[in-house]
């Protein structure tokens, strides 16, 4: 099992999520994906920073070299498991040993958003993901307007949510095509 899993309801963009944070150029506005059945492994090599300040992608290397950050080693890479919308009713069968949970939800479709937020709050009740930290990505913000972060939130309950629960939820605001958010979750993903 992944220790990194990402959810979300079917057509959320989890897929092409991954695919930018693996190869940002990968992704535009002529990029097409089916809706995953089953799962996909994804593994994504962060970005590091060089001497003047530009980031650059390292080429996949099997090796995992821990780099010096704060006193603190961080990782090269993760892998993650994407788990398609679609198996919803089974995702409590890939919970075990879970420590991190990306769940995406499209904020450019309002008619999922209550049912992805129905779906997002059976998983902040389930006991094995109490420990769990979780980033909530309102993703193709690219074809949504600017208010509609607050309406997504508000619609999926947040303020009240965060209120009632153990785990600490992060939440970015993203877009595979325009790139727009892949650094928070590069540096979500890398912190321990």
């Amino acid at each position: 099992m992944s220790s990194c899993i990402c959810l979300g309801p079917k057509r959320a963009g989890k897929t092409h999520l991954l695919k930018a944070l693996q190869d940002p150029d990968s992704i535009d506005e002529t990029t097409y994906s089916m809706p995953t059945i089953g799962t996909g492994i994804y593994r994504i090599h962060f970005p590091t920073k060089s001497p003047n300040g530009d980031k650059h992608r390292p080429p996949p290397a099997d090796t995992q070299v821990n780099i010096p950050h704060g006193g603190k080693h961080l990782p090269k890479s993760i892998q993650i498991l994407e788990i398609g919308g679609s198996m919803a009713p089974l995702w409590r069968q890939y919970f075990e040993d879970v420590k991190k949970l990306i769940y995406v939800v499209d904020t450019s479709n309002l008619c999922q958003i209550s049912a992805a937020g129905v779906l997002f709050y059976s998983i902040l009740t389930e006991p094995r993901l109490q420990k769990v930290k979780i980033l909530l990505v309102l993703a193709k913000m690219d074809y949504s307007y600017r208010q509609m972060r607050n309406e997504a939130l508000l619609m999926l309950q947040m303020s009240k949510l965060q209120k009632q629960i153990r785990q600490q939820v992060t939440i970015v605001e993203a877009s595979a095509v325009t790139k727009v958010g892949l650094d928070p979750i590069y540096d979500w993903l890398q912190r321990p």
